[in-house]
């Protein structure tokens, strides 16, 4: 039981993707998700031409030992290229091993902790007119739960706002696609902090009036307040009970979350830009976030995110695993699984991908009742269609830059 061959396809059906596909020696094969928004060639050039090829022949059934092989072997470890590879191997191996075992994969992992998985929603719109026919359209399909973002008046497109169409459909693809003779640079967005302060708690004052107390509320901040600002707007929330405020404040400095948490109880999740359980041990330790905001594509994979929620369960910390269409039907499966088996499993992120999407991803997961399920298809439940996936070759998109009004490159 080895490793023949791992090939990497590269497929763009509405959005770039990144698939490890490994195969045994006698023909049994796994899917895993690799995709990097806006460096996607990165992390497939990684694959092809520095893990591959060590992997070869290598005993299958080693998914521990393979993960730390790839883990501690490069010298240069972490970051988010090394593990978006990392996370395609492993998860393309668990595929594997319950696949061979004849079961879904979370049966591996331990068997089912519930008996479906909370989502929540990206209810979205450019005023509050727009954005309650999102919420309306959700609440109608079931959810219990969406994420409400608004534009700003006296600003323009915003990263993450957008009009959903008719019937609550969230299609937006906040990376940019290229015109052939276009300089190959990302969009620019002005952005000004004062006026999203002053206008988000209207919002939600909005919100809460017009749906009730018990839809759940939740909210991306996108990185953009400095640590002041971050406590000053968790503070506003807490008459509205919101689920969560999420990226409130760059992540990098884990210690700015201790100014948020001594001005406010609102709950905080961070973390989809991290890629290890190395970047969140302040943040848990000290119980300064209240969920983790990882994916399994970007955080080392099923082991490597197992390994996170099980450093995260010791502090009663629960997860909020990373699900917008830029993780791909492979590496939301993955985080299904997992959120099915673990213990400290809170909510599960729901951006339903393309139905381009899902003519090459050929899923088994299903939603209903504003629950999700990975269903019980041996291995991770996601076939890909190589075919399907070679007439849909890879576009250059990037995310779009945020500015301050004065011109400074500012987070988001």
């Amino acid at each position: 039981m080895s490793i023949r061959s791992i090939d990497v396809d590269v497929t763009s059906p509405g959005r770039n993707f990144v698939t490890a596909i490994v195969t045994t020696d006698d023909g049994v094969t796994g899917l895993g998700d690799g995709t990097l928004n806006g460096r996607e060639l990165a992390v497939a050039s990684y694959l092809r031409d520095h893990v591959a090829p060590t992997l070869i022949g290598r005993d299958e059934t080693q998914i521990e030992s393979t993960w730390q092989y790839l883990y501690r072997s490069p010298y240069w470890r972490r970051g988010p290229v090394t593990m978006a590879a990392v996370a395609a191997i492993d998860m393309a191996l668990w595929d594997i091993a319950a696949k061979r075992a004849g079961v879904p994969l979370y049966r591996l992992l331990g068997g089912a902790s519930r008996t479906g998985l909370m989502t929540y929603a990206h209810a979205s719109g450019t005023d509050l007119e727009h954005l309650d026919d999102a919420i309306r359209g959700y609440v109608e399909q079931g959810f219990r739960a969406v994420r409400i973002q608004t534009g700003v008046p006296g600003l323009g497109q915003i990263y993450g706002v957008h009009d959903s169409a008719p019937g609550g459909a969230y299609e937006y693809e906040p990376a940019g696609r290229l015109a052939a003779d276009a300089p190959r640079r990302p969009e620019e967005e002005t952005w000004d902090t004062a006026a999203y302060l002053r206008h988000l708690p209207t919002v939600f004052e909005h919100v809460r009036s017009e749906f009730g107390p018990e839809l759940h509320l939740l909210h991306d901040g996108h990185h953009r307040m400095r640590p002041i600002e971050a406590a000053r707007l968790a503070s506003d929330l807490e008459p509205y009970r919101p689920f969560w405020l999420e990226d409130c404040t760059p992540g990098e400095d884990q210690s700015a979350l201790r100014l948020v948490r001594e001005h406010s109880t609102t709950p905080l999740a961070i973390g989809e830009v991290f890629n290890s359980v190395f970047d969140y041990q302040t943040l848990i330790t000290e119980r300064l976030i209240d969920y983790v905001r990882s994916s399994a594509t970007h955080a080392g994979g099923v082991t490597g995110l197992r390994q996170l929620m099980t450093f995260a369960g010791i502090y009663g910390i629960r997860s909020g695993f990373h699900g917008p269409t830029d993780v791909s039907p492979v590496g939301m499966a993955a985080h299904l699984h997992l959120g099915l088996a673990i213990h400290n499993f809170g909510i599960q992120e729901y951006m339903p991908h393309s139905a381009r999407t899902l003519e090459v991803f050929r899923t088994s997961f299903t939603f209903a009742d504003g629950m999700l399920h990975p269903g019980e298809t041996p291995g991770l439940g996601v076939e890909l269609d190589r075919e399907a996936a070679a007439a849909h070759p890879y576009e250059p998109a990037y995310l779009p830059v945020n500015r301050l009004r004065d011109g400074t490159v500012h987070d988001w």
